[in-house]
C-alpha cells in the first residue's frame, strides 16, 4: 500500500483548474521529485495534501485513511510535516528557539497544567529541549543554537525551516524549495542532508526548480502542467521524455 495516495485529485480556482484530476502515489521511504513549470499546481498540491485547501473533488489518502477533509493542525498530527517557499521562521528568535516552537502541536500536557507549571509541564519541556537539541545536532545547527534566525545566511535559514518542520515528528515530509536561492555548496549540503532524513526513516517529496538538485536526490519524479501529470518515472527517463523537455526542462534538456 503506498503511504499517500492522489486520487483523482481537482481544485479550481474560479474556471482554472490549478490541479486536474490527479493520480500520483508516494512509496515509503522514497524521495519523490515534484516538478514543472511555474503555475503548474505543485505548490497548490501541497496546500491540498496539507490541508490548508479543500479538494474541489477526488481525495487524498494517507495510510489508507482519507485525510482531504481535515484540518491542517489534524493532518500535521498524523504525520505529514511540511516545509513552505517563503520563510516562517521567528526572525527574533534564537535558531533553538524556532525548533522549540515548532514542537506546539505535540504537547501531551493540558493549558491547565501548563498555567500552573505542574511538574508533568516542566518534565515535557525538558523531554522537547532534549529533542530540539537532537534535531539541531542532526542538521549541523547546534553551535548556532543561540543564533537570531535573522542573522543566518539564506541557506542556513533554509536548513532550520526544515528544523521545523521536522519537530512535528512527521512520518512523511513535503519540501517546497528546499535549495532555491542557494550557492552550490549550501545545495551540496542540503541534499546530504535531505538524503539523511530519508535514511532515518522519514519519506520525502520535494518541489524544486534547481534540475541538478532533483536529477542527483530524487529516486522518482513527478512532473506537472497545467494541473495535470505528464510523466513519471525515474530521473533518467524524465531527462530524455520529449513532453517534459517541450513543457518544462527546455528543448535542450538538462
Amino acid at each position: 500500500m503506498a503511504l499517500l495516495r492522489i486520487e483523482s485529485l481537482t481544485k479550481n480556482f474560479g474556471g482554472l483548474a490549478a490541479v486536474n484530476d490527479l493520480h500520483m502515489e508516494v512509496s515509503e521511504s522514497e524521495i519523490l521529485g515534484l516538478i514543472g513549470p511555474n503555475g503548474a499546481g505543485k505548490t497548490t498540491l501541497f496546500n491540498l495534501v496539507s490541508g490548508f485547501f479543500p479538494p474541489t473533488s477526488g481525495e487524498v489518502r494517507f495510510e489508507g485513511e482519507v485525510i482531504s477533509d481535515l484540518k491542517p493542525h489534524e493532518i500535521a498530527k498524523r504525520g505529514i510535516g511540511r516545509s513552505f517557499q517563503q520563510s516562517v521562521l521567528f526572525m527574533e528568535a534564537t535558531v533553538f528557539e524556532n525548533v522549540f516552537t515548532g514542537f506546539h502541536m505535540n504537547y501531551r500536557t493540558g493549558l491547565l497544567k501548563q498555567f500552573l507549571h505542574a511538574p508533568s509541564v516542566r518534565k515535557e519541556e525538558r523531554e522537547i529541549k532534549h529533542s530540539a537539541m537532537e534535531i539541531l545536532e542532526f542538521m549541523g545547527l547546534a553551535s548556532l543554537k543561540d543564533e537570531l534566525a535573522k542573522n543566518l545566511p539564506h541557506g542556513l535559514q533554509r536548513v532550520l525551516g526544515i528544523c521545523v518542520a521536522l519537530a512535528s515528528d512527521p512520518t512523511i515530509l513535503l519540501l517546497d524549495e528546499p535549495v532555491t536561492g542557494m550557492n552550490p555548496e549550501e545545495t551540496e549540503n542540503a541534499i546530504k542532508l535531505v538524503r539523511q532524513i530519508r535514511d532515518n526513516g522519514i519519506t520525502i517529496v520535494i518541489v524544486e526548480h534547481d534540475m541538478n538538485a532533483v536529477m542527483t536526490l530524487c529516486d522518482r519524479i513527478v512532473v506537472l502542467n497545467y494541473g495535470k501529470k505528464i510523466a513519471e518515472g525515474l530521473p533518467e527517463e524524465i531527462k530524455e521524455n520529449p513532453e517534459v523537455i517541450e513543457a518544462y526542462l527546455g528543448r535542450e534538456g538538462v
